[in-house]
């Protein structure tokens, strides 16, 4: 079963679903750098242009961060579509960026009988 707007591969199939990303991080240290490549590269393969990611260096706009009660980075919320979700860490587990944003709905567990 997959979640309304999307394939069974777990990519957008809605053309008016935009998924809107915003990753904070503290400026270019690996794991922040890892987190910007591994968003930008599952989006890619799994929203096909349908998404938008901001980028917030805390470094440069410390303040920005309380909107979203940021503790740890990098961090990455996805405002749209509702419900707002949050993930921490630099997002290079692929499966569980794309169960924790949402993207491929979760395995259910088989049992044979």
């Amino acid at each position: 079963m997959s979640r309304p707007g999307s394939g069974d591969d777990g990519t957008v199939t809605d053309p008016e679903e935009t998924w809107d990303l915003r990753l904070y991080v503290t400026g270019r240290s690996p794991k922040c750098l890892r987190a910007i490549e591994n968003l930008r590269r599952a989006c890619a393969e799994h929203l096909a242009g349908h998404y938008s990611i901001e980028i917030v260096d805390l470094v440069e706009n410390p303040s920005l961060g309380a909107a979203d009660q940021i503790l740890a980075v990098p961090t990455v919320v996805r405002k749209l579509p509702a419900p707002i979700r949050k993930l921490v860490g630099d997002l290079s587990d692929t499966d569980r960026l794309l169960l924790g944003l949402e993207l491929r709905p979760p395995e259910v567990p088989r049992h044979d009988r």
